[in-house]
């Protein structure tokens, strides 16, 4: 009996067989974005963030937190690959939101190969995350229960797509060329600690609860169903920024509530009580303004 896939299925509430099949892999593709939140914490409030397995299954398992594509596809892969899928580590370059579509490759995901052929799954990519494995079949829609996913091919390069409710927009660009721990390690260690990277420049949280995507930026807070409807709110608290947290994302604070609200608060209105803090406020801004959509 594994420690791992005991451990994990209680976490996410998977009571299932423990099969390689199709029907298993559409089951915890599902379960775990409703219940390991996505989360930039760590990143954002200068802590570090291994990737090793036994760091990611002591903070994915065994605390109430979530993580980063690099922890999420890291334990899922490792889940997959216990319960004896084949899996393939792939690297992504993310595109979402990026009109000159230039982008490092910083992102893990996974090639799943079945009986039925060949799948993309990702349990790490945010308020986007397919809730269902992706077949690798170019040009075909394909519905998920939160939201329409294709996969387009140019030469060897294929593009992740998502439906809005106007056009196909780009998510990330990924090859099948498998990557190394040593990949992750890096990207993972540009990820966490670079003053460009939207995670150590963010707050962000995001979460399935059932029909719904919940979303966090920050201190804006929004709920998106599946039918195209919003709601948003900004948050004006500490003490609203911690209930969110835990009774939204499932999250506790990996440090004192009130720093992460200062530290939120700066990034919001970009001003700060700490000449300090505004020093590197304003490096950092100019940083950014040099490099305008460069970094994930």
């Amino acid at each position: 009996m594994s420690d791992l896939l005991d451990t994990y299925f209680a976490r996410v509430g998977y009571t299932g067989p423990r099969a390689v099949t199709l029907e298993v892999l559409h089951a915890l593709q599902g379960l775990h974005p409703a219940v390991i939140a996505f989360e930039s914490l760590d990143p954002f409030m200068g802590r570090p963030v291994p990737i090793d397995p036994a760091s990611v299954r002591a903070k994915l398992l065994g605390e109430r937190r979530g993580g980063y594509c690099y922890e999420h596809n890291g334990l899922f892969h490792d889940v997959l690959v216990e319960l004896g899928f084949d899996v393939d580590p792939l690297g992504a370059r993310v595109v979402w939101m990026r009109p000159d579509g230039k982008a490092p490759l910083n992102h893990r995901m996974l090639l799943v190969t079945t009986a039925q052929g060949p799948f993309i799954v990702d349990v790490g990519f945010g308020g986007q995350t397919p809730t269902s494995p992706l077949r690798l079949e170019p040009d075909t829609s394909q519905q998920t229960p939160h939201g329409t996913y294709r996969i387009m091919l140019d030469g060897s390069d294929y593009t992740l797509e998502m439906r809005l409710p106007d056009r196909w927009a780009p998510l990330y660009r990924f090859r099948l060329d498998l990557q190394n721990p040593i990949d992750f390690e890096m990207a993972n260690w540009f990820t966490s600690t670079h003053p460009g990277s939207r995670f150590t420049q963010n707050l962000i949280c995001a979460r399935v609860d059932g029909t719904r995507r919940l979303t966090l930026a920050n201190r804006a807070f929004a709920v998106r169903d599946t039918d195209g409807g919003v709601s948003t709110r900004e948050l004006t608290s500490a003490v609203e920024l911690g209930a969110v947290l835990d009774g939204m994302f499932g999250l506790d604070v990996p440090v004192a509530l009130d720093t992460l609200w200062a530290r939120v608060t700066t990034v919001a209105t970009g001003v700060s009580s700490s000449p300090m803090q505004r020093a590197g406020d304003a490096n950092n801004s100019n940083y950014n303004n040099k490099n305008p959509g460069k970094f994930n």
